[in-house]
């Protein structure tokens, strides 16, 4: 698992369009969101990496935390 601090992420539809765009880089991907501290914990085989960069793709530009 990696967590990853989304700042620009304040919404149903920000959470659904991350959603959309990490299952697109792996279909099996699990995401607990945390609206109020704008992170995401993520379960993905693919790499930290690939995971920040759907992420800024998406227009969500992200840290990783851990």
């Amino acid at each position: 698992m990696s967590v990853f601090s989304v700042p620009d992420m304040s919404c149903d539809h920000c959470k659904a369009a991350i959603t959309e765009a990490l299952e697109a880089v792996d279909d099996t991907v699990e995401i607990d969101v945390d609206m109020d501290a704008r992170e995401i914990d993520v379960f993905s085989d693919a790499g930290d990496e690939a995971i920040l960069a759907a992420l800024k793709a998406a227009g969500y530009p992200a840290e990783l935390k851990s």
